[in-house]
């Protein structure tokens, strides 16, 4: 493995494009693919600053000396994890405790407490980015757009389905087949729209 291999390898592993981390280094995205594929060689100061922010050795850079993590970086990289993974639970525990509660009280307030969880479903994912340098998978991504938009969508579709119809409800899940029909084609609109926005951010860090 050369240095570009190297550069590379840590790239990948923190989940970044090359013009992400162009801009951390202060290059333009051609220098960094051209250090990847061995057409040129970073300059000390670019070392130097890659070291810094891989928190690696110039040494693993230049050599590819042993890679050593400190167990402070570990720990917080599985901490990101546990609260990503976390922030996907709280957020579809919040789905259906919102859902549950309207089906039995048919009232906005029953549904606050649901909304609590699924704030602190993000919360949780915001604090996980924050913590390391982790990044969240693209399921981590898209489940939580997915179970966050719910709601709103299914909100949504009640207005313009009494608008149009004259039929349906401003609830947390859709009612009534005009409004399931509304609340389908947004809420697939979105999904797909999600999608194919992460898999398009995921294929630039090839």
């Amino acid at each position: 493995m050369n240095i570009g291999d190297r550069i590379q390898a840590l790239r990948k592993s923190k989940g970044i494009s090359q013009e992400e981390l162009a801009d951390k280094v202060g290059v333009s995205r051609q220098a960094v693919s051209k250090w990847e594929s061995g057409q040129s060689m970073p300059d000390l100061d670019k070392i130097i600053a890659l070291g810094e922010y891989f928190d690696v050795t110039t040494d693993y850079i230049l050599k590819g000396e042993k890679l050593t993590t400190s167990s402070n970086q570990k720990n917080n990289e599985l901490a990101s994890k546990i609260l990503y993974i976390s922030s996907v639970a709280f957020v579809v525990i919040g789905l259906f405790c919102a859902i549950g509660e309207w089906y039995e009280n048919q009232t906005m307030t029953s549904v606050w407490g649901a909304m609590i969880i699924q704030a602190v479903g993000i919360a949780s994912y915001f604090i996980g980015k924050q913590l390391s340098k982790e990044k969240p998978s693209f399921t981590v991504n898209f489940l939580n757009i997915a179970g966050v938009m719910f709601m709103p969508i299914s909100m949504i579709s009640g207005v313009i389905s009494i608008m149009l119809f004259k039929q349906g409800n401003i609830a947390p899940y859709p009612c009534g087949f005009l409004q399931v029909f509304v609340f389908a084609v947004i809420y697939f609109a979105v999904c797909t729209f999600t999608f194919f926005a992460f898999k398009k951010e995921k294929t630039k860090l090839k």
